[in-house]
């Protein structure tokens, strides 16, 4: 299977692999420039030659949009293999291109945001530590950071003392997001619309800048949720979903 490394000249062209098939959707559009804005970062991007969900994204963890201390670290934002490809071997081959790639480029390690059980929108944890991945880090209710060094001894990575215990200062539903994934640009407009006809107290927040996510109040920035102060879910919610919600909390 042949790999393919997205690049400012290829980009406009390739295929992003979630599911999304049409450059033109708004989606595809925050992605790809979000995407084009953090190559100067180190951000890699490394896709199966298919036109699904199969590939690996990463970059320094230093400029990761992710609230973690881990210096000399590479952090994967996304790894998802998917469908049809799973089963395949897909999943160790990008894995190891990414082991690969840091081992050349000097880093101590990698490192990526989990969860003690598998969970919607974060790498799957039976994987990972069956590919020798270690928690080094727990933040509530369910966040894992896990950790692979390349060498004994390394520093352990760690959350920002702030994302111990998630929370958001304002009341009503408070919304963190970026378009590190391109679904939030589709579907955080359908639930703000959802609140605002239902007059239900809402604010969405984009993180904008790496120093932004950084200083975020809970572990995942693609997509945070908030009542009243209280984490809800990561998960980028449908319609439906969110209207739940609003029945449950108000």
């Amino acid at each position: 299977m042949n790999i393919i490394t997205l690049t400012e000249e290829n980009l406009e062209r390739e295929h992003i692999c979630c599911a999304i098939s049409n450059n033109k959707d708004c989606q595809v559009a925050a992605k790809k420039s979000w995407l084009a804005q953090r190559f100067a970062d180190g951000l890699v991007f490394k896709k199966c030659d298919v036109r699904g969900k199969c590939f690996v994204e990463y970059m320094p963890a230093e400029k990761a949009w992710r609230p973690i201390e881990a210096e000399g670290y590479m952090h994967i934002n996304c790894f998802w293999v998917s469908g049809q490809f799973k089963g395949q071997g897909y999943a160790n081959l990008l894995l190891d291109e990414c082991i690969k790639d840091s081992k050349a480029k000097g880093k101590k390690g990698i490192c990526v945001l989990s969860s003690n059980k598998k969970m919607p929108f974060l790498s799957d944890p039976p994987y990972l530590k069956y590919k020798g991945f270690t928690v080094c880090d727990t933040a509530p209710p369910f966040f894992e950071l896990l950790y692979l060094p390349f060498t004994a001894g390394a520093s352990k990575p760690r959350f920002i003392k702030s994302v111990k215990t998630p929370t958001a200062n304002e009341m009503g539903f408070v919304l963190y997001y970026s378009y590190q994934c391109p679904f939030t640009a589709k579907y955080v407009k359908i639930i703000e619309d959802i609140a605002k006809a239902k007059s239900v107290p809402f604010r969405a927040i984009r993180f904008e800048t790496a120093a932004e996510a950084q200083s975020a109040p809970a572990p995942p920035t693609s997509y945070c949720l908030f009542f009243n102060g209280e984490f809800l879910t990561n998960e980028i919610l449908s319609g439906k979903k969110f209207e739940k919600l609003v029945a449950e909390f108000t």
